[in-house]
């Protein structure tokens, strides 16, 4: 529809945290349609297949908002953004590092294609340490992960783990 502001929240979501729940909340505040883009990064080792990250996600988001969808891509951002007809990708920003790479990432975006922006997002300061990587980390060696995502999260996680090594 003419004039229908779309924006893609872009990530691997391996899990979803509290973080990018966050992130997803506000975001879908600031446009018409907000897709949230799960992906495979090739430099990463998925916990979850890319049918059960799309799946985990949608649970996550049921109850955000009638303008926010799931949509999985394997392809660059910009092409993705295109292919959806959104002119922004909204990007979460937990410190330093993550503006450092985001930035450089937005520089290169934006040359291969002008018509997409990026809005930076920071993260709430209480869910700023959260990192997918490291909510892995921690389940795989026994310790609490209840307090960096939601319950249905913690058990899919638990249950792939499996027996605790320690």
């Amino acid at each position: 529809m003419a004039g229908t502001r779309i924006g893609i929240y872009p990530g691997t979501f391996d899990p979803i945290t509290l973080g990018h729940m966050d992130i997803i909340e506000r975001g879908s505040r600031l446009v018409d349609r907000l897709i949230i883009g799960v992906t495979t990064n090739m430099a990463k080792t998925p916990m979850f297949s890319d049918e059960e990250r799309i799946a985990i996600v949608k649970r996550e988001v049921a109850g955000i908002g009638d303008n926010v969808e799931v949509i999985g891509f394997n392809s660059l951002l910009v092409d993705f953004a295109a292919e959806m007809g959104a002119a922004t990708i909204i990007r979460g920003i937990r410190g330093v590092t993550d503006f450092e790479y985001e930035y450089q990432l937005t520089g290169m975006n934006r040359i291969l294609n002008e018509g997409v922006d990026t809005i930076f997002l920071m993260a709430d300061v209480s869910l700023q340490p959260i990192a997918s990587r490291l909510v892995k980390e921690i389940a795989l060696y026994g310790g609490d992960i209840s307090k960096f995502v939601t319950p249905a999260v913690r058990a899919d996680v638990l249950d792939r783990v499996g027996p605790v090594r320690r």
